[in-house]
Parts: structure tokens; sequence; C-alpha cells
């Protein structure tokens, strides 16, 4: 992943997919005179001039190389066929083709390379193979002179073998440097996915018109609804094209498929609605149960994103459940550090840009404690699919707690040297290829070292814990406190240790070398929770107390200093000069909304020397919580219109009409850097989920990668960016990222009017269909069913599920969609199950027609003859140790409800448990399934763990069932 060294013309335009798609694919013909690189590339004279590693032995006949691919490798470079000693020269453009087919569907890597590490790219492809010859054509231009440069197939990552064949490899110069377009769609640029009726309703024309012109919106019946003349702004500075805006915010109908025109050009069609981000607030958070780490992705509950758990020690994993500190920074202790959520594209997890993530999601929540226009019961138990609905929580709090968990299980161990810091970060030891599942990853894991940074933000976000959780989980949020308390008070011991800048291999550095803004977060955070002196007095006392901290740039991971003054002020607390905070964050969202109005895209974001930075996305969604803050603290409705035109630009109203959001728009973002959501390499791997936003233009090209190198030079700010997962410089995805995303998309969910209440909506939705009950089993069964419709104005909001009819219906669950699991029944018992809905407003419909079944007969024996493994394996401490336990079905039927027992041998008690309900009496200790993992099928296993103390020795549990029947 080291940068290349190639690189190409840019050239803004319209033109079709294809050609965006096609990359650097558009180069002409070499010249007469170009001088052929590749030795034998015929193969008419055998093998001669190629090599190839031992799993890919190659063999040549018909004017043809085939080298067959042995299965079960990992990544893509650990099976090769090359060739040595190509001869480059700076400045030179080259034309690369050649004719592959494969034996089964699979896609390659073809680079030309530095010949030994870092094994910097001149040129990475990844060609699609099927059974068809195909001929492939690229160019690139280099930038240094190499003599022995390589020319590379890497073709491990298959799990079964397969077979390659080459014909007509080809590298020769004089070609026409190759020049990138961008399909930038419509001339007319508008937020694909819509506006409110009530809202601001803005677009922005590419046009090399002086004068205005007449523009047109028309419904989805192509019937005109509103006219008037475009504003002509001159050259657009970000962009540098000349452009005219359009404000049609008079127009207040509601419909789908309104399109506004200009001149010839029509724009992408677009809702105008109340309902337009509905599902946005929820796919935004979405993102965060399949980043998760250490459990396995159910496939039913979001269905093509199902994946084995990651890092929990199945090979070829070496898991997370004892890691040790990296071998360059020893220490003589290992954390069990499973769970959270992976980073980004990578599998590494990082304490700073966790700390982040985890803050604005629980800010998603604890916005509804105190803000007059949230919407608590759109994010409350049910909202989202994970695991844990059902348990009488908000979901966004369960899953914050995934990351919590992880964050506190960061902190060095007490007796240790730098006790209560946490550590910075813990990942691969080498970077791995794309794509890559979790489970997958065989590399050795480690942590790195404690720093101040990672300290503090463990210690903010340990205090907002505390808060928000009190009211669900009074002991989970003093372990939340307690973790904060001992984290603030080491980093007051620790003050600087800094994490370098250069400690960037197998996992992002995330250096920061100024920490005092995590000093002032957290004395925020501590205080809003506790009140107490100590704290209020770090914070009044920090020289950022009454700085501007709202600057340009904005909001970031190592700029975090915002988050505390927001909740300050938004947060009910007694600190002295709180209306002086108030007015300094009205203050702060002032100047974004005076950059957004001087914009003529409606952007909140003007970074120092129009240098648009990596992630430039989420700069852009955090000036826009400031402004969300501003209207929550005051009302204007200036704040409000300021975050729906801010929305305008990440969904579409932009350079490039480009939105940024995986599913929302037309022309979205597909291909986000991502080492399982891999489409882009691997057609059997999906696209992001919806609801995944891009990091989005760079210009920073110190920071590129090999394709924005290779397609991007000479691009103004906006045009920096391109749709492949490759360029992890304009198109990752991150956790963080994501977070002001779901901040942003939770409150206009919630903006219906210019900061009025909705409409009251007395009309119930219509009766949902009869359920359609299939998989059934001894203790479960799937539902589904038809959806309702509701035209009271407010929208079907969830379906909730009743087992029984009439007066005896008892509520069994609750759904955001038309399906749902039933769980915990018992074998051969007739269920009557009906679905009723229930509206925004809070309406239900009348109940649907009842469907009947009859569960299944228990074929375990309800702890009859279950037949069953064991793992269990510890890691100690002084004091206490972590158990994992892993049971495994070795039986033919599945084994439902499960059980497990067993006698602690001396005074081991437990403290925490993840992954099944855990339960101790004496010596004495169960687990039970939870919903999501109650069932185990023939040759599965389920994973869990507790940690717990132990005063005195810890011997092993001498026997183990499952559902009473003893277990090997």
């Amino acid at each position: 992943m080291s940068p290349s060294s190639s690189r190409s013309r840019f050239a803004a335009g319209a033109v079709t997919a294809a050609s965006a798609l096609a990359l650097s694919m558009l180069a002409g013909a070499p010249t007469a005179h170009a001088a052929e690189l590749v030795t034998n590339g015929g193969f008419d004279n055998g093998t001669t001039g190629w090599w190839n590693t031992e799993n890919a032995p190659a063999d040549a006949a018909d004017g043809r190389l085939c080298a067959d691919v042995e299965g079960g490798t990992t990544d893509a470079w650990e099976a090769i066929v090359g060739q040595d000693d190509i001869a480059l020269t700076s400045g030179e453009s080259y034309e690369f083709t050649f004719t592959a087919s494969a034996s089964t569907d699979t896609t390659v890597r073809a680079l030309i390379q530095e010949p030994e590490e870092p094994y910097t790219a001149f040129l990475t492809e990844n060609p699609t193979l099927t059974s068809e010859d195909q001929t492939f054509t690229h160019t690139f231009t280099a930038d240094s002179t190499l003599e022995d440069a390589q020319l590379v197939f890497q073709l491990g990552g298959e799990a079964e073998a397969w077979t390659l064949c080459l014909d007509d490899v080809s590298l020769q110069d004089g070609a026409e440097p190759p020049v990138y377009e961008p399909d930038t769609g419509p001339a007319v640029k508008v937020n694909q996915v819509g506006y409110l009726p009530d809202g601001p309703k803005n677009a922005t024309v590419v046009t090399d018109a002086a004068s205005a012109q007449p523009w047109t919106l028309a419904d989805a019946a192509g019937e005109e609804v509103a006219q008037g003349q475009t504003s002509p702004q001159g050259t657009e500075q970000s962009s540098g094209e000349d452009v005219h805006t359009v404000d049609f915010s008079d127009y207040t109908g509601e419909g789908t498929g309104y399109t506004l025109t200009v001149g010839d050009s029509t724009s992408h069609p677009f809702d105008i609605s109340g309902s337009a981000y509905k599902n946005l607030r929820t796919d935004a958070l979405q993102l965060y149960y399949a980043q998760r780490s250490g459990i396995e992705i159910d496939d039913s509950l979001m269905p093509g994103y199902g994946r084995d758990a990651g890092h929990v020690g199945t090979e070829p994993n070496q898991g997370d459940l004892s890691v040790p500190c990296d071998p360059d920074y020893p220490c003589d202790y290992e954390l069990d550090v499973s769970g959270g959520w992976y980073d980004a594209g990578d599998h590494g997890k990082y304490v700073v840009n966790g700390g982040i993530s985890a803050a604005q999601v629980m800010s998603v929540w604890e916005r509804t404690t105190y803000a007059d226009s949230a919407s608590p019961d759109k994010l409350g138990d049910g909202s989202l699919s994970i695991p844990e609905q059902g348990n009488d929580v908000p979901d966004v709090l369960d899953e914050a707690r995934w990351e919590m968990e992880f964050l506190m299980s960061m902190q060095v161990p007490e007796g240790q040297e730098r006790a209560g810091m946490a550590h910075h970060k813990m990942h691969d030891e080498e970077w791995t290829g794309l794509p890559l599942m979790p489970a997958d990853d065989p590399q050795p894991r480690y942590l790195q070292p404690p720093s101040t940074a990672a300290t503090l933000n463990l210690a903010a976000t340990g205090a907002q814990c505390a808060r928000v959780f009190e009211s669900y989980d009074a002991d989970f949020a003093a372990q939340c406190l307690e973790t904060a308390e001992k984290a603030w008070q080491a980093a007051q011991d620790n003050p600087d240790v800094i994490a370098p800048s250069d400690n960037g291999v197998g996992g992002g550095a995330y250096g920061d070398d100024d920490v005092s803004d995590e000093f002032y977060w957290a004395a925020a955070e501590l205080f809003v929770t506790t009140g107490e002196q100590n704290y209020e007095d770090a914070v009044t006392g920090h020289d950022l107390h009454t700085e501007d901290v709202f600057t340009a740039g904005g909001l970031s991971w190592g700029a975090v200093a915002p988050l505390g003054r927001m909740n300050l002020a938004l947060v009910p607390n007694d600190l002295g000069d709180r209306d002086r905070v108030v007015d300094s964050v009205v203050a702060g969202a002032d100047q974004y909304l005076d950059t957004l109005d001087d914009h003529a895209f409606g952007l909140p974001y003007a970074p120092p020397d129009n240098v648009f930075v990596w992630g430039s996305n989420s700069q852009v969604l955090n000036n826009m919580v400031v402004m969300a803050a501003a209207h929550d603290l005051t009302g204007d409705g200036a704040y409000r219109d300021g975050v729906l035109e801010g929305m305008d630009y990440i969904l579409g109203r932009n350079a490039l009409g480009q939105s940024y959001v995986t599913g929302y728009g037309e022309q979205s973002s597909q291909n986000q850097h991502s080492r399982w959501y891999a489409d882009q390499l691997d057609a059997d791997l999906p696209n992001p989920p919806d609801g995944t936003v891009s990091g989005g233009p760079n210009s920073q090209t110190s920071s590129w990668d090999p394709v924005a190198e290779d397609n991007l030079e000479g691009c103004a700010p906006q045009f920096c960016y391109i749709d492949d997962i490759e360029s992890w410089a304009t198109n990752e995805l991150t956790v963080n990222w994501n977070a002001p995303l779901a901040i942003v998309s939770s409150f206009v969910a919630d903006q219906t009017g210019d900061g009025e209440p909705p409409a009251e909506d007395e009309t119930a939705p219509t009766a949902p269909g009869q359920p359609e009950v299939s998989a059934v089993t001894a203790s479960q069964a799937e539902l589904t069913w038809e959806s309702s419709t509701d035209e009271g104005g407010s929208g079907v909001d969830a379906y909730d599920v009743y087992q029984g009819s009439g007066d005896s219906a008892e509520k069994v669950g609750q759904a955001s969609g038309t399906s749902f699991t039933l769980t915990g029944l018992e074998p051969e018992t007739e269920y009557t199950v009906q679905v009723v809905a229930r509206d925004g407003a809070g309406n239900e419909s009348d109940p649907g027609p009842s469907a009947a079944f009859t569960t299944e007969a228990d074929d375990t024996g309800g702890g009859g003859d279950a037949a069953c493994e064991v793992d269990y394996s510890t890691s100690g401490w002084n004091g206490g140790f972590t158990a994992s336990v892993t049971v495994t079905n070795t039986g033919d039927t599945e084994i439902d409800d499960w059980e497990l027992a067993f006698e602690f041998g001396a005074d081991q008690e437990i403290s925490h448990g993840w992954n099944a309900e855990w339960a101790q009496d004496g010596s004495s200790v169960t687990a039970s399934g939870l919903s999501w993992n109650s069932g185990i099928a023939p040759g599965s296993s389920v994973d869990a763990g507790f940690n717990a103390d132990a005063p005195g020795s810890n011997p092993a549990p001498e026997e183990f069932t499952v559902n009473g029947e003893t277990c090997a």
C-alpha cells in the first residue's frame, strides 16, 4: 500500500459511465516506433523469460501460457506468474496489454512494480477473468527510471485450485499519456435523494452562459410545476467551474421523481418529501454492526453481509483474545481486546479513531434527552438490525457499547508501568492485501504503545458512557466512569506520551503531537457527568476554554475540542460560564453558515489554502453537526436550513454530481476501500452497506494513493476523487466518518418544519399482510409479511409482532422491516402470530390476518443426546483471568436453546461475560445462548467468554455439559 510513482493527466467534464469505469484504459495506441519490453509475450518460445511461484506451476503450449494455481491461499501475492528486468524510463508513457482467461470466474491483480520491498507499483489493475479469452489494455506514465521492474500477475486468494491462461502479453513505450475523465453526470447538480417540502431547495448548474437562464421544475409525469431564472455565480474556486445557482424553495409540493431542467440538461430525479431522510437515519448507524470485530455477522440481520467472526482465534486468525505488545515496544502482559469496530477498510482497531466514533454514536442518542425536535422512539430498541434488539435498551446504545467495551479493554492493567493509560491502537504486524475477510487474516497482531491522546479519548468516552447508560445499566455506567477517572489520572501523570507519526506499518499511525484538545474534551465530559469541582477547574482553567475551537478545517479525531465545547453547551450542567459557551457554539455555527451562504455549491467547508483534506466529507459533515447544535440551542431555522443545504452537497450537489453515500442517489459511491466490501475485486463480495459515506475529495497530494496519483494529477479540489476500491486516499470508509453522518441524518430526519413540530397525523396505517412462516425448527421460525402503507404523512415506522390473537395476543417483538425471527419457542407446539403496523405519529393499524404453525420436534431431546465438544482456555493477570469458551456441535442434528454448565474448582467469580447469558451460583456456572446464537447447527460452533476474579488458584473445570449431556 505504498504510494505509486505513476502519473496521468486529469480532464474534467461529463463522459459516459463506461468511460469513467475504464479509469486509465483511455490512452491511444503506441507510436509506430514503440519498443517491446516484454520477452516472449506470445509464448512461442515456451516459458522463456517467465517465472512462477511453486504453487502456480506454468507451462506453455500452442502459443499460450497456462498456470495451475493451487487453492487455499489468502493474499493475492501468494501465487504469481511474472517477468523481471523490465526497463522503465521516467516521464515515458507505456501501453500494457494481455489476453487472459480462467477456468473459474476470478479477479487477479496485474502490476508493473519495483522488484523489492516496498514493491511500489507503477500500474495496478484488477481484471476479472472468465472462461472466455478477454484482452485488457492499460496505460501508465512512469516518473522514475528503473532497469529491473517486474511485470507480475498475482493469482492467490482462491479457496479452490484453478487454471490461468495468458497470451499476447505486451508492454510498449511511446503511448499517449493516460487521461482520466470522470463521469460528472448532468450539468444540473441536485440533491439526488430529496428535499423537505418546507426546506431550502437549491441546485447548481455548470454552464459557460454569462446571463441568467430559464429553469423548469417537472414532476414525475413530466408536468411543469415551477419555473424561474438561474443566478450566475462566475467561476467557483473549489471546482474551477463556471456555475449558476437555482433556488426553487418556494415550491412546497410533495412527490417522487422530480427533475430540474436548465437548457438541454436535466438533473437526476429526486424526491420532495418529509420522509426523505427516514431510512438514512438508521442506515448510517447500521454500518457499525457490519464493522464489528469478534462476532459472527448474522446474514438474517443484514442480508448479503453475513460473515464469520473475525479475530476470535479460529485458524487462520491468531485472534484478539490474548494480544501481546509489539516486540519493538515490549511489555510483560497480554490483553483480551476482542470486540470493537474495525476502523475502516482494514482490520485495525484504534482508540483515537474509535473514541470520536463512539462519542458521536452515543451523541445520536444523547440528543434525544435534551433536543425538543428529537425523536427517541425512532432510535429505540428494535430500530436497528442487531443481535441485541429486544433487550429494552436503545439499539444505538447497544452498538456504542460494543465499541466502548473494546476501548476499556485497551487500558494498561494495574501494577504495570503506565497503569491506567490506554494503548494507542492494535493491528496486524504487516499490511494485508485486498480482498481479505476478517476471519481469514493470518497476521500476528500487537498492542501498540500507550499514548496520552488515547488515554484521554478513553476518559472522555467513558464519562459520556456513564451518562447515557445510567438509565439502562447502572453497573456498566459505573464501570465506564471508573475507567474514565482512572484514565484521567493516568493522563495527568503522563501528559506528554505522544504517539509517533511514523508507526504506520500494518495499521494507520494516527500520530498526534498536540493533546491539549484531548485534555479539554476529557475534562468537559467528566464535568458534565459528575459536576465535580476539580473537573470544572480543569475546563475553565484550560487555554482552549475561551478560544475559538471551531476552525475552518473543522472537527476531527485530531481536533476534538469542539466535542467538549458542544456538550458543555447542549447537555444540562452547572458550568459557571455556560451562557458564554453556548454563545461560542452559535458563533462557530455562524462561521460555517456564512461559508455555506457564500458557496455556489452550498458547501459549509472552506479549508485553508483551498486544500481539501483526506476525509473531507467528514469535515463537511462535522461542520454541519455544529450547525445542528446551534439549531438545538436557539431554535433558529437558519441553522436547520444550513444543515439541509449541506446535505445537498454530500448527496449530489457537487462538481462531480456524485452522491457520496452508498445506495442514496442515482450516482452514488459503491467501491469504497475495504477488504471485505470488495465487490469491485470479487463479485461474490458485496459493496459497502447502504448508508456508508465515502471520504471524498482529497487534494492533499502528499497523502495520495497510486490510483489517485495515476488519475488525478492537476485536479481542482472537488474533482480530486475517484470511486475505486484501491483509492484509500479519496474513497475510504471509516467509522469516524459515518459517525457525523449518523448525527446529521438523525437531525434532518427530525426536521419537518422551520423548527416547528410536524403537523399532527391522525391516520393509522393500513393493516400489514398475513405472515408467511418459514424455516420452522423446534425453537424458532421466520416470519415475513406484506408491508403497510400510510397516508397520514408520518410514514410507517415499525411493525409489532404478536403471538396469539384477540385479547390474548401478546407482543413478542418489533421489526423495522417486513421480517422477524421468533425465538424461544417450545417444540411440537402450535402458535398463532399476527402483525400490527405503527406510523411515525404512534398510530397503530388494525391487526393483519393471523397465521398458525406448529414447531418441529426437539431432535436434541432438550438435554437428551446432545453431542458436543467444549474448548476452554484462559489468560491470567494478577488476581483474575479471561476465559474463552467454544462450544461445538459434533452431532448430526441442531442443538437448540443450548445451555452450558460447569463447576469452578476454586474461588473464581465471574465479573463480566459476553456472547451468552452467564450466571453463577456458588461454584456452579451456566451460560445460555442469546437470541441470535441460541442454535448450534451440526459442525458449527459458538464462541463466548468471560472475565473473572481468581484470588487464589485457577484450575480449569473438570467437566462441561450442554443441555445436561457431558461434552468432550
